[in-house]
């Protein structure tokens, strides 16, 4: 019973000892999520290195998807432009290159928005390559995979090109697989709804 007792005052000392000499400038991902309520408190980089605040897209509908150069759905960004180009005054899209599911975006932000420019004229908003999923997924896509803190949604990415769709308050509406095209009716329907 007294070696239990130590080793609970050893952690319970060392958990102390943690949360003082803690640095405000060095939050972890967790505590950074744990402060972002809505899809308006993020900010990140985009593909640029431009620090993009979310609170510009308020009154926004939003279409969010994890991109890849590499893989079977790769063309979809050939449809995700399109939607942009039909559509960009009543949806905001924005992609977020990702390397998680079989290696298919190797690539540096520069060579990136380089592959997208070149093969696809991307214009619509690309953003610094982050994790989706997995220990180090970034938090905003722990924001929109979360019920907890999006208020319904439990599903992340389960591959490249998986969307997500916010309205103009900043509700996550939808989540729709890799396999559902940018431009197919049940998109096009709640951004021009």
């Amino acid at each position: 019973m007294k070696k239990i007792l130590f080793v609970i005052a050893i952690i319970a000392f060392a958990c102390t000892a943690s949360v003082q000499k803690q640095d405000p400038e060095n939050i972890t991902s967790l505590e950074q999520l744990l402060m972002e309520k809505s899809i308006y408190d993020f900010k990140m980089n985009d593909i640029n290195g431009e620090e993009v605040d979310f609170s510009q897209f308020k009154g926004k509908r939003l279409l969010l998807v994890n991109v890849a150069s590499k893989c079977g759905y790769t063309p979809q960004y050939a449809d995700l432009q399109k939607l942009h180009e039909a559509h960009g005054d009543q949806v905001v899209i924005i992609g977020f290159p990702a390397n998680n599911f079989g290696g298919q975006e190797p690539g540096s932000n520069e060579e990136i928005a380089q592959f997208c420019s070149e093969n696809y004229g991307v214009t619509f908003k690309m953003m610094d390559k982050i994790s989706v999923k997995g220990a180090d997924k970034h938090p905003l896509y722990r924001w929109l995979s979360d019920k907890d803190l999006n208020g319904w949604n439990d599903k992340e990415p389960s591959w490249n090109f998986c969307k997500y769709f916010i309205d103009e308050n900043g509700k996550l509406l939808k989540f729709f697989p890799s396999s559902v095209k940018p431009t197919s009716e049940d998109i096009i329907s709640l951004v021009t709804a």
